[in-house]
């Protein structure tokens, strides 16, 4: 059978699919998983445990059209302020429930937009995270910044604060595309803001970029990764835009017929990988790529959701609107709205809205599903090792998605299961094939190419 074309496999395997930064994914959390729940298991955790902190910052100056974080634009600096007000009570609390003895191997803080806190609230933020929290020599603290509302007091700020990952929201230099997301960004505005970090001793950057937005072709992606690469990161993002104007209601004011079908996505993605490849990056996983001497080049990959890093810990706990908290024992979730969380603080300590506790099977699926979709493969004897006998039912369900393959997407190995070059564009969707609560949900997902 002659195998089909890139275009015909886009058509055939970009489904509507989650993004697996987490297992059990966001649509499954519910109320039965509230601040209570989610205390017992920060005081259940040993002493000495490694654990990462998030904090999500729930604002912006202006509103990207394209966008499906958490996020509003904040009017004035009062929401802020209350903002930070409840932020610092939740993380105190949280201190008080945790052993003494745990230590912040990772830091980050994400967004909505970080940089929207004045110089002083970003020192006073940080100087509270250290006062409450054992934060490690070394540890990685990385922050998500919109290079449009970037100043050289805020870089100094930041690095005073102990910051030494950047990410640099970029997703694209083309001036019509920008115009279609009403994001409108120069690569001398840019270029600038990597100056001041660098000027002030931030020295680790990632820059994210995003294909399938409005306007974008092939050669407009390619003529953006040339100009990334001048800037010299350490690592690039490369997110497929995720249209759900039900659910997001600003993307409504996007002009979907200016968006591409799936086998123009994919023909984006491969232009971009393809570029970066040449510039001598490695690819980590469906999106990420680095440089070969990077950490996430070197080491084992981890997918979390701030998507593919470095970070080793498998507790992670999240401050703030939306953030989303992860333990041994399942997930919990702040709520999103900024009233709701502010109330759920003052009321119960927490932010904690949902949220799932995971059975061993989850754990298992999760296991799978993580190792997919940072190696594209997993060792069936790692399996055996970890969860004993219940490895063999999912084992099994992989050789029979090997079997049905028509399109060289998988392909068995000596001790496991492995997608193939060809089959990486699709991860998502082969992990769906591992996910035991899909179909199960009304949520609605971007597709997965």
């Amino acid at each position: 059978m002659r195998p089909l074309a890139p275009r015909a496999l886009a058509e055939r395997h970009a489904a509507a699919v989650p993004r697996y930064t987490s297992y059990p994914t966001a649509p499954h959390f519910t109320g039965a998983i509230g601040p209570r729940q989610a205390a017992a298991w920060m005081s259940a955790l040993s002493d000495g445990t490694e654990i990462s902190l998030y904090v999500h910052i729930p604002f912006c100056r202006a509103l990207c059209w394209y966008c499906g974080c958490t996020t509003a634009v904040a009017n004035g600096r009062g929401p802020i302020s209350a903002f930070l007000a409840s932020l610092d009570s939740e993380m105190g609390h949280a201190a008080s429930l945790l052993p003494t003895s745990c230590r912040v191997s990772h830091l980050h803080w994400g967004g909505g937009s970080p940089n929207i806190l004045s110089p002083s609230e970003i020192r006073n933020l940080a100087a509270r995270t250290y006062d409450l929290f054992r934060v490690a020599d070394g540890a990685e603290f990385a922050v998500e910044i919109d290079p449009r509302f970037m100043d050289a007091e805020r870089a100094n700020a930041f690095a005073d604060a102990g910051v030494n990952r950047v990410s640099l929201g970029v997703q694209d230099f083309d001036p019509k595309v920008q115009a279609a997301i009403n994001r409108h960004q120069s690569y001398a505005q840019t270029a600038h803001v990597v100056a001041l970090l660098c000027e002030a001793g931030i020295q680790a950057l990632n820059i994210d970029l995003v294909y399938g937005l409005p306007g974008q072709t092939a050669a407009s992606v390619a003529a953006t990764v040339d100009k990334v690469l001048a800037l010299d990161p350490d690592r690039v993002a490369v997110f497929g835009y995720a249209h759900l104007p039900d659910k997001i209601r600003h993307q409504r004011l996007i002009d979907s017929a200016m968006l591409a079908g799936p086998g123009d996505r994919l023909g984006q993605a491969n232009r971009i990988a393809r570029k970066l490849v040449a510039a001598g990056y490695v690819r980590v996983g469906l999106d990420h790529f680095a440089k070969p001497n990077d950490p996430l080049a070197t080491g084992t990959a981890r997918r979390n959701f701030q998507g593919y890093t470095t970070d080793r810990s498998d507790t992670l706990i999240g401050f703030g609107a939306s953030a989303i908290s992860r333990f041994a024992q399942g997930y919990a979730q702040n709520a999103a709205h900024l009233l709701d969380y502010q109330a759920r603080v003052e009321a119960h300590g927490l932010g904690t809205a949902r949220g799932v506790a995971m059975s061993d099977e989850d754990r298992l699926r999760g296991h799978v599903i993580e190792r997919l979709m940072c190696d594209l493969s997993f060792s069936a004897s790692d399996l055996r090792r970890r969860f004993g006998a219940a490895a063999l039912a999912l084992i099994a369900e992989a050789s029979d998605i090997v079997e049905a393959d028509q399109d060289g997407l998988v392909e068995p190995t000596s001790d496991g299961f492995r997608i193939t070059e060809r089959g990486r564009p699709f991860v998502r969707t082969i992990c769906a094939c591992f996910d035991a609560y899909l179909g199960e949900e009304t949520a609605q997902f971007a597709n997965g190419a």
